[in-house]
């Protein structure tokens, strides 16, 4: 599974005026967190399967659709909190809320 080119215009504000070290920490944390999601969601529907008595022809979707949904409408925010760990933001040139450091 590999997660699909991201169209540069829908990463955040900042990640896009950032380093491309910083673009490509947020790509991979993105595709962590979607691997992880698809992990969780497949947990779930193993746990509903067994909890309902069996499977359903639909059962096997379940899970992808899911984590696809939850990508779709932003995610966790876990690959923020990546990005940050990895590949802090330049924070020498301004301090909080843009005033100078």
């Amino acid at each position: 599974m590999s997660l699909p080119p991201i169209d540069s215009a829908l990463l955040p504000a900042d990640i896009r005026q950032s380093s491309q070290t910083r673009r490509d920490a947020y790509t991979a944390s993105l595709g962590f967190e979607q691997l992880l999601v698809q992990q969780l969601t497949e947990s779930l529907a193993d746990s509903a399967r067994s909890a309902m008595g069996g499977d359903s022809p639909y059962a096997n979707m379940l899970p992808q659709a899911m984590a696809d949904g939850i990508m779709g409408a932003g995610g966790l925010g876990l690959a923020r909190q990546l990005t940050d760990a990895m590949a802090p933001a330049d924070t020498t040139s301004t301090g909080p809320k843009g005033t100078a450091a």
